[in-house]
C-alpha cells in the first residue's frame, strides 16, 4: 500500500506469513507453512469474503491478523498503525473475532450476562452495575435475544442463540472490524439466513467491517463487498463479489464455481463441473512454484519453475496464474 492511500483502509496485511515448526522425525523440525505471503485491505464498514477447501490457511489468517497467534513476518496496519506483539492491546477493543464453533468457545460455567458482559469487565466500560446490566440487555436486544435469557446457561440454547450471545460478546466493546471465522458453519441450513441477515443489519447500523471466512461461496457472494480465494496458504484472486462470480479467471476459481448448487434444473445441467484430479500437497512438502501447479490443467513449466504473483486484470480484478 502507498502512502498516499492509508487512511482509505481500516486494515492493511502486507506480505502475511505464519509458519509452525513441526517435528517430523528424530530432533528434525519442518516449518509448515500455513499463511504464506497474503496480503490485503479492508475499508472501513466493508466486508471481504475469504474462501477456500479445508486447510488451506483462512482461519490461521484471521487468528493472525488479531495476534492470536504471533506472525511468522510481514506487516499488519490497523487504521494506518503498525500492529505489533507489543502494541496490540491497544487494538483489542477495535478488533474482535466470532468463532467458528458456538458450543466450545462459550464457557458453559457462566451466565449469558457475564458472557457477554466480560469483555466489559476487561476494558472497564461501564461504572456502575446497573450499567453494566442495562448495557449487557441492549447488546442481546441488537442480537434478538430476549432479556429472560441473561440468567440462562450455554447448555439451554440451540446453535442459532449461541452464535448470537457470541456475536453480542465480539460486539460488547464497540469494535470497528470483527473476524467471522465460519460463523455459520455449525448451524442448520435454516437458522444460517437468520445469521447472515443479522451481520448485515449490524454492518449497516454500527457501520463494523467485517473479514467473513466461509466455505460456502454462496453466502460469501451475498454479504460480502469482495472476495478473495485462497489455495494452500497462497492467495490466488480476489475481486469484487459480482466480478469474481460472473468473471472468474483462476483455474481454481472456477473449480470453486462449477461446485455452487444451482437452483434452475436448466441451468445446472448445463453447468459443467469442473472436477480437480489429486490430492492437495502437503504444506510441508509444498511443490515450486505455483502451489496449484499439481492440480492444474493448464500447468506449463513457468508454474513449476516461478510461483506468480497476484496481478491486476483490469477493475481491481486480482489474479495469481501465468496461464490466465
Amino acid at each position: 500500500m502507498s502512502e498516499t492511500n492509508k487512511s482509505e483502509y481500516l486494515v492493511e496485511v502486507n506480505h502475511l506469513k505464519e509458519y509452525f515448526p513441526i517435528r517430523t522425525g528424530w530432533g528434525k523440525t519442518t516449518m509448515l507453512k500455513a499463511v504464506d505471503d497474503v496480503s490485503f485491505a479492508i475499508k472501513p464498514g466493508e466486508t471481504l469474503g475469504l474462501v477456500g477447501e479445508s486447510g488451506c490457511g483462512k482461519t490461521t489468517v484471521g487468528r493472525t491478523l488479531l495476534h492470536l497467534y504471533k506472525p511468522t513476518d510481514g506487516e499488519i496496519r490497523f487504521n494506518g498503525e503498525l500492529v505489533t506483539s507489543k502494541n496490540v492491546h491497544k487494538f483489542r477493543k477495535d478488533m474482535q473475532m466470532v468463532f467458528q464453533d458456538p458450543y466450545s468457545s462459550l464457557d458453559p460455567r457462566m451466565t449469558v450476562e457475564d458472557i457477554i458482559g466480560e469483555p466489559l469487565d476487561v476494558h472497564k466500560l461501564y461504572s456502575t452495575k446497573a450499567e453494566r446490566h442495562q448495557k449487557v440487555l441492549d447488546l442481546m436486544s441488537l442480537v434478538g435475544l430476549n432479556a429472560e435469557h441473561a440468567t440462562r446457561y450455554i447448555h439451554e440454547f440451540s446453535g442459532g442463540q449461541r452464535q448470537r450471545i457470541g456475536i453480542a460478546r465480539a460486539l460488547a466493546v464497540n469494535p470497528k472490524f470483527i473476524v467471522c471465522d465460519e460463523p455459520v458453519s455449525a448451524l442448520d441450513v435454516s437458522i444460517q439466513a437468520q445469521v447472515i441477515n443479522m451481520f448485515e443489519e449490524l454492518r449497516e447500523k454500527l457501520g463494523v467491517a467485517y473479514l467473513f471466512i466461509a466455505h460456502d461461496l454462496l453466502i460469501v457472494h451475498h454479504i460480502s463487498d469482495r472476495i478473495a480465494v485462497m489455495y494452500l496458504g497462497h492467495m490466488v484472486e480476489m475481486a469484487e463479489a459480482d466480478e469474481l462470480n460472473d468473471n472468474p479467471i483462476h483455474p481454481y476459481t472456477l473449480s470453486l464455481l462449477s461446485a455452487v448448487p444451482v437452483p434452475d434444473p436448466e441451468k445446472a445441467r448445463a453447468n459443467k463441473r469442473i472436477i480437480l484430479e489429486g490430492d492437495v500437497p502437503s504444506p510441508l512438502n509444498m511443490p515450486s512454484g505455483c502451489p496449484f501447479r499439481t492440480r492444474c490443467r493448464f500447468a506449463t513449466e513457468q508454474c513449476a519453475k516461478e510461483r506468480p504473483a497476484l496481478t491486476d486484470r483490469g477493475n481491481g480484478h486480482m489474479v495469481a496464474c501465468w496461464n490466465k
